[in-house]
């Protein structure tokens, strides 16, 4: 797990996970409060977590899994 993306990079893809742990917050309130159905909830709340988390790793730590891969990602 080496550094493969620039500042630029690290800066959008931490970003974008903080935006969607925030986000994730209003949804975990809908579920909770009963405006979603709770098994519904539930999973969208810990896919938003899991995603967003691993985006702040990967911008923490300068590894993105799709270079890795072999694709080119235009940030």
């Amino acid at each position: 797990m080496e550094c493969n993306i620039d500042a630029g990079g690290k800066y959008i893809r931490l970003l974008l996970g903080i935006g969607v742990v925030v986000f994730s917050i209003p949804v975990l309130m809908l579920t909770l409060s009963g405006l979603i159905d709770t098994d519904i909830g539930w999973v969208v709340v810990a896919g938003m977590w899991a995603g967003g988390l691993f985006s702040i790793f990967e911008g923490w730590s300068g590894w993105c899994v799709v270079r890795a891969l072999g694709y080119r990602t235009l940030i």
